[in-house]
């Protein structure tokens, strides 16, 4: 990556963008930086930003259909384009239960991923979103 870029955001298109807000700020502690619209395309869009400066842009159009909902991270696989977003939490068991206690379905339980030392689960948002959650040993 040239010096000085860096990963600002990322966009997820959703079909209730006062349900996705709320449940993305609840279920990760964001809060609203900014909202908008563009006019010219109905596009409305609430940007959240947490605590380390991480942004997710949820975005809604009227009209607009679902697209790819995998019920897990094969299916999803199997779909060229975005088929999950990832977020590092603190105690994976107990994230995975709030999560699922606010809505998420269950799609992984929490195991040791690919990845020497983390341990991953997955769920689903409200709208079917895959949401990865991923635990790192203290200091990393």
């Amino acid at each position: 990556m040239p010096e000085g870029s860096r990963l600002d955001h990322a966009g997820l298109n959703v079909a209730d963008l006062p349900a996705a807000a709320r449940w993305y700020r609840e279920a990760f502690g964001f809060e609203v930086d900014f909202e908008g619209r563009v006019e010219v395309i109905e596009l409305d869009f609430v940007m959240l930003r947490d605590a380390d400066g991480g942004r997710l842009e949820l975005l809604h159009r009227p009209g607009s259909a679902p697209g790819l909902r995998a019920a897990d991270p094969a299916e999803a696989a199997l779909s060229e384009g975005f088929g999950h977003i990832a977020f590092d939490v603190r105690s994976l068991d107990d994230a995975f239960a709030r999560l699922v206690g606010m809505g998420a379905r269950a799609v992984m339980t929490p195991r040791p991923s690919p990845e020497p030392g983390i341990r991953m689960a997955f769920v689903a948002d409200p709208e079917g979103n895959l949401v990865e959650l991923l635990e790192r040993p203290a200091g990393t």
